[in-house]
């Protein structure tokens, strides 16, 4: 669970505008972050001595009575971009965009980079000393971080009025938002369209020591070419709020290009959000969690794909999914989800319809732990083994659970439920029912694991066989 807290807005005079920093995210007993991320920014102060309207402790941000607050910025780039270079020399404040407007932006801001290095050199020199294979990497070229708009430095909110932020079809590479240490951005109701950026986050990058919340925004069509890194519309490696947003057709192309629509390398909380045909080379075609937490809730992931994880990816992460939709995804191991030296908890999921060209067509876990609950896996397929779910050298428990009418088809593809090698299943009141395999066992296949079946679970009217056809006895499963 995510812990955010508005702050509450000044009366009425000059005042700066401050943040109220919340506290960090909690996730059942996994605590998966430091400090969390900052409320809406106060009110800010209006030009030519102009008042502040005043708000109401728990008025929402940017309304009251249905006057917006904040500067209002005119129909024009070079406006938009004033007002930026403006809020960050007063320490932050409120823009209120114009509705509905289009801001093209056609060259990369140039602008001296006040906090390069900081938290984020410690971090990678620190990395570097404990990962000896990371110093081995080219260094990153400061070139190719570049945004279209001033960086972020200060509490900085951007209400968006519908607005659309773009980049011009014939510019330069970059990304439209960099969020700096201590920066604090909140951005709401804004398209962002066509940033492309030669480092990680092709529309927004937010770093090691900053913050951003992102709401209603609808980012599409952005491109990251980063080799190593991704987050074809969004990255993450501070602490960030994702809320009531869609992401389409994002794409991470890097040689390892990782999380199509958003790469987490922080502290992420994905709340009511929409992933739709995005894409990564490596793993995370919609999103991708990699040595980071995050947890997602509500969320849909569909028509997105990877090499691996083609809907979503846990790569040495911890990640917890609730309440979600897996749909339609393709990816070579893992059609729906990846996940791989980590641990994914998910519960209340529907996985279904995916494709594997490898294993794992819903589901795919190498050297990980998995608890399912309350959860249907169906439909999907694989072209290697476990239509449904595919487990190696893993701890998967599946409690409260369906596993139905998924498919392993090619020649030598086995587990048509389930396929588990080489560690532990566990199944509570579950059904694995309807499944098929080119080889059996067609429902749950068990090789060289250890497998436990409770008394309420069934293992029924799969092809080719249950259970038999695994290397050893599976108690409490029909042949």
């Amino acid at each position: 669970m995510s812990t955010y807290h508005d702050s509450q807005r000044p009366p009425r005079g000059r005042r700066r505008p401050r943040r109220l920093l919340a506290g960090g995210l909690v996730a059942s007993g996994l605590v998966v972050g430091a400090a969390g991320l900052a409320g809406t920014a106060a009110a800010h102060e209006r030009p030519h001595g102009s008042e502040n309207a005043s708000v109401a402790q728990g008025d929402s941000a940017g309304e009251l009575g249905g006057e917006s607050l904040g500067t209002p910025v005119p129909c024009d780039s070079a406006q938009l971009i004033a007002a930026l270079v403006r809020v960050n020399a007063e320490g932050g404040g409120v823009l209120r965009l114009a509705p509905r407007c289009t801001y093209t932006l056609t060259d990369a801001f140039h602008q001296p980079d006040l906090y390069d290095g900081g938290i984020r050199d410690a971090r990678e020199a620190a990395d570097a000393a404990e990962n000896p294979g990371a110093a081995e990497k080219p260094p990153r070229n400061p070139a190719d971080d570049k945004a279209g708009l001033p960086v972020i430095y200060h509490p900085v909110t951007i209400e968006g009025e519908q607005a659309t932020i773009e980049r011009a079809q014939d510019a330069e590479v970059f990304r439209f938002f960099t969020v700096r240490d201590a920066g604090e951005l909140t951005l709401r109701n804004v398209r962002l369209v066509g940033g492309h950026s030669d480092a990680e986050g092709g529309a927004v990058h937010v770093v090691h020591g900053a913050s951003a919340l992102i709401e209603q925004v609808t980012a599409m069509n952005n491109t990251s070419s980063s080799a190593e890194g991704g987050g074809g519309a969004l990255f993450n490696d501070g602490n960030m709020v994702v809320r009531d947003s869609t992401l389409i057709n994002n794409h991470a192309l890097g040689a390892a290009g990782k999380g199509g629509g958003l790469l987490n390398n922080g502290v992420l909380a994905l709340h009511s959000s929409t992933f739709t045909g995005n894409s990564a080379t490596a793993y995370g075609g919609g999103l991708g969690n990699y040595q980071a937490a995050a947890e997602v809730h509500t969320s849909t992931f569909e028509q997105n794909s990877a090499a691996q994880g083609g809907g979503l990816a846990s790569f040495s992460a911890r990640t917890r999914v609730s309440d979600s939709t897996v749909v339609g995804n393709q990816a070579g191991t893992g059609g729906g989800i990846a996940n791989s030296d980590a641990l994914i908890f998910l519960r209340g999921m529907e996985i279904r319809d995916n494709l594997a060209t490898g294993n794992g067509g819903g589901l795919s876990t190498s050297q990980g732990l998995v608890p399912l609950d309350d959860s249907v896996v169906a439909g999907n397929t694989a072209h290697g083994s476990g239509g449904g779910i595919h487990a190696a050298k893993s701890n998967l428990l599946v409690r409260d659970s369906t596993v139905r009418g998924n498919r392993a088809v090619k020649a030598k593809s086995t587990g048509g439920g389930i396929a588990v090698s080489m560690g532990r299943v566990a199944l509570y009141r579950s059904q694995v029912t309807g499944n098929q395999s080119t080889l059996p066992a067609g429902g749950l296949l068990v090789d060289k694991a250890q497998a436990t079946l409770d008394s309420q679970t069934v293992v029924g009217e799969n092809q080719r066989t249950n259970c038999l056809g695994s290397t050893g006895p599976v108690l409490n499963c029909f042949r």
